[in-house]
Parts: structure tokens; C-alpha cells; sequence
């Protein structure tokens, strides 16, 4: 997720970034089966958040405080720690909104 966040903090905050993200996603589930169901709920989070602003305006507010939130919660996730932090990373992505 550290190749993830320093890709992601790098780009712009539109929806084109998100559908890459999505894109680097996929790759990085079939590439290390490990993380693949962490990879699905993020890639479902930002799925959800692309679908309700595609051909929509998108407000520059809710741009940037999507894009946060998401760097917020890549940083916050620790692919080496024991089971019970994963399985609370897990929950977190979850729980997680871009938007409101």
C-alpha cells in the first residue's frame, strides 16, 4: 500500500486518477493473492465514488476531500501486521466513505 499512497499523493484529485487507482488495484490483487480482498474493498469504495460523479459535475470540494480521505486511509493501512490489525484495516476500508 506504501507504492499506492506514494503513487496516489502524487496525482491529480480527479476521476481519472481514481479509475487508475482502481486499475493499480486489480494488478496488485492478482499480483500478491494476500491482498486481494482488501484490494476488492478499495477498489469497491472507489468504484462507488467514480459511478456517483461520472459524466456529473464534480465539485472541487468534494474532489478534494475524497482524495484525502483515501490518502488518510492508504496511510493508515499496515499490510505487515498481525491478524487483528488486518482484520481491523479491513473493517476500517469497510466502514469508509469518500463522500458524504
Amino acid at each position: 500500500m506504501n507504492d499506492l499512497h506514494t503513487w496516489l499523493s502524487q496525482q491529480h484529485h480527479g476521476l481519472r486518477t481514481f479509475r487508475t487507482f482502481q486499475q493499480k488495484l486489480e494488478t496488485l490483487g492478482r499480483d500478491d493473492p494476500a491482498q486481494r480482498g482488501l484490494c476488492r474493498l478499495l477498489s469497491g469504495l472507489v468504484g462507488s465514488y467514480v459511478e456517483a460523479f461520472d459524466e456529473a459535475p464534480l465539485p472541487v470540494e468534494v474532489a478534494d476531500g475524497a482524495y484525502h480521505r483515501l490518502l488518510t486511509l492508504l496511510a493508515s493501512i499496515d499490510l505487515n501486521a498481525d491478524a487483528e490489525r488486518r482484520i481491523a484495516d479491513i473493517n476500517r476500508v469497510a466502514e469508509s466513505r469518500l463522500w458524504q
